[in-house]
């Protein structure tokens, strides 16, 4: 993330990408509109069939883990107490880790995963109380996997993955690349769900509807909003997968995860929604909250939390 964007130039996102479009100048004498802000409900912890939650994962974009440590995002972590902590553009080699995240005593079981080619990019994470079945890395094709992208934990009842999307950058140079990438982790995705219904949580990198942005009209050219991308996800959706935030809030407007650190787009309210918990159908029964928690400060990005009875 650049500390200035040029001017007129659009700030972006981690990987410079996810453009907001400069706001137009107020006229003279004009107040300026009071920020229209999404206040997180409280938790609701029965599904709809009446069971109680007893799976808890939070994810969180953190913008750089050593960073994000620094600013006591582990504090945040402790008070929520999520079951598994996701955790995306951790930016670290995992010989680099900071030992306040490595030797975390409510977490036993880490996962680490780095781009292979360039130290400090991408990264994600998994932290577990308890040991999953099996744990893999990547989707199974080289191109894609030496990013440090994906992790994928298998659980008795379900799969879970975490993923950093890649973004389609700046002037959509990797936007080609972004279009390859839907289709093999769509493919990905449908090969585990034919096994175990799966939780897929992270950074997807695109704002599916004009609702999930403040500004669509100025960012169908940029990165995150394009057509392309969000065919991508729609067809993810098609595929039998369901945005478990829009599931329980369809309605809900100005409902975001992701802000650029210019403008003090943050106070604005200024955002997108990049940061989602998708679910097989057959989980669909045991949603009980998805939630966004936009008060936990330490990232450009919020963390979001899903309750689930499984």
């Amino acid at each position: 993330m650049p500390k200035r964007a040029k001017k007129n130039e659009e700030a972006v996102d981690g990987e410079t990408g996810n453009g907001t479009a400069p706001a137009k100048k107020e006229k003279k004498g004009k107040e300026p509109e009071a920020p229209i802000l999404y206040e997180d409900p409280p938790d609701k912890m029965t599904s709809k069939d009446d069971r109680a939650a007893n799976m808890k994962i939070t994810s969180w974009n953190v913008d750089g883990l050593r960073a994000w440590v620094k600013k006591n995002g582990l504090d945040w972590v402790r008070t929520e107490d999520p079951d598994v902590l996701c955790l995306q553009e951790t930016k670290c080699a995992e010989k680099a880790l900071p030992s306040a995240i490595t030797e975390m005593p409510e977490y036993p079981h880490k996962y680490w995963a780095g781009s292979e080619d360039k130290e400090g990019y991408s990264g994600v994470a998994m932290l577990c109380k308890t040991e999953p079945l099996s744990v893999t890395y990547g989707i199974g094709k080289e191109e894609h996997d030496k990013e440090g992208r994906v992790i994928t934990a298998e659980f008795p009842s379900f799969f879970l993955v975490t993923a950093y999307v890649p973004n389609a950058s700046r002037g959509l140079v990797r936007l080609d690349y972004r279009k390859t990438w839907d289709v093999d982790f769509q493919a990905y995705l449908s090969s585990l769900d034919q096994r175990k219904p799966l939780v897929l949580c992270g950074d997807l990198n695109v704002a599916h509807q004009e609702i999930d942005l403040k500004n669509p009209k100025g960012n169908r050219k940029n990165a995150g909003f394009t057509p392309e991308e969000r065919e991508g996800f729609t067809q993810l959706l098609e595929a039998g997968f369901t945005d478990s935030f829009r599931e329980l809030y369809p309605e809900q407007a100005n409902a975001y995860t992701f802000w650029t650190y210019m403008m003090n787009c943050r106070s604005k309210n200024v955002g997108w929604r990049l940061d989602y918990f998708v679910l097989s159908a057959a989980l669909l029964p045991g949603l009980c909250d998805s939630k966004i928690r936009n008060t936990a400060m330490g990232s450009d990005h919020c963390p979001i939390t899903l309750y689930l009875a499984v």
